[in-house]
């Protein structure tokens, strides 16, 4: 008989509360583990009985009986959706647009037993009720949501069968559970970086929707570090107007010409090739830090979002969810925040030369 620690009983057993509430010790079990086949009000009754019993579930126990199930009979794993949209003509297909990678997804989902598998809306004619259906067929339950288009056709999903959550604030109605790098961190990383090797006048420029994702991070956060900084060195930021980068020359070149930075925050194409037509050399006469940076990025100081990590958090989100049965849109979305890291490069002034300009000064 397998037993459960009450808070005042000495011990609980299953079949006590299941004789208590008139079911079987099968269907108190399904209630106990929040399984969804259950009728509402035989779940009313076993609660009520689990309630006047002083019921308190052993968690210990709970993850031994887990494991003991799981290893009794060989079984196909779960699958993990991993929803992308195919939009090869949308403005966010540039490679200026990085996302989390199906290898970090996997990573972490074979370690809750699961295996990730890549579905793309759009493809193929396929929409989002279809892809619904389809997921829904295959009995797979839980979603990672990558929206990577502007047409956000991954917003037109019926959530209500499934344990979702998205990557960022790209996806905002409906509200799922998220994961997401801390950019208001990492501009301020960058920022004082830059400051602390002498830089006077920092430049951010990233496109509208860049900032949206990141629920306005980039901007805001640009903003407190230029109340430190005297007005006279203030450099109004540039969000680009289109999300297709190959359009914002023009407007890049004047903000250039008008605002003189000495350091920029922004991407690692088109950029460095506007500034070396501008006649300005990286690091020489202007900084560049990349806003996103990746290890293809050798030649570039940057921010590192550790995307890594934003999978790893996303899959222990949705794991969560399927473990306590939860499905659709939540009440009260949770978000976990990933804070980046500092990447070196000589895109920028290093430190030793800075020292050495302050050791000659001093001089």
């Amino acid at each position: 008989m397998i037993t459960y620690m009450g808070a005042s009983n000495p011990a609980v057993s299953l079949q006590t509360i299941a004789e208590k509430a008139g079911v079987s010790a099968m269907t108190a079990s399904r209630v106990l583990q929040k399984s969804p086949r259950v009728a509402p009000e035989t779940r009313r009754r076993v609660l009520a009985a689990a309630r006047a019993l002083k019921y308190r579930p052993d968690p210990h126990l709970a993850r031994l009986m887990k494991l003991v199930r799981g290893r009794k009979t060989p079984r196909l794993r779960a699958v993990i959706a991993v929803v992308r949209e195919d939009s090869p003509q949308d403005e966010l297909h540039a490679p200026n647009y990085q996302y989390v990678s199906l290898r970090d997804i996997r990573g972490r989902a074979e370690q809750h037993g699961y295996h990730a598998e890549e579905f793309w809306l759009g493809r193929d004619g396929l929409g989002p009720e279809r892809m619904g259906d389809i997921l829904h067929a295959r009995g797979i339950e839980g979603l990672i949501v990558s929206p990577q288009s502007s047409r956000m056709l991954c917003a037109q999903l019926d959530y209500s069968r499934f344990a979702a959550v998205t990557f960022g604030y790209g996806l905002q109605t409906p509200s799922l559970h998220r994961a997401a790098g801390n950019m208001t961190v990492g501009i301020q990383l960058a920022a004082a970086q830059l400051l602390a090797r002498g830089y006077q006048r920092i430049g951010l420029a990233i496109t509208q929707w860049v900032d949206t994702r990141a629920q306005h991070a980039y901007s805001g956060a640009m903003l407190q570090v230029q109340q430190g900084i005297p007005r006279q060195r203030r450099v109004p930021l540039l969000l680009f107007p289109h999300n297709d980068l190959c359009r914002g020359e023009d407007v890049f070149r004047a903000w250039m010409k008008t605002h003189r930075p000495d350091a920029l925050i922004s991407f690692d194409t088109h950029v460095p090739d506007w500034l070396r037509q501008l006649g300005l050399r990286i690091p020489e006469d202007i900084g560049l830090v990349v806003h996103d940076w990746a290890e293809s990025m050798p030649d570039f100081a940057g921010i590192f979002q550790r995307r890594d990590h934003i999978a790893v958090a996303a899959v222990d989100l949705v794991a969560t969810q399927l473990l306590h049965h939860e499905r659709g849109v939540p009440e009260v979305p949770r978000q976990i925040l990933i804070p980046p890291a500092w990447v070196e490069g000589p895109s920028i002034r290093p430190e030793m030369q800075l020292a050495i300009k302050s050791l000659s000064k001093k001089r």
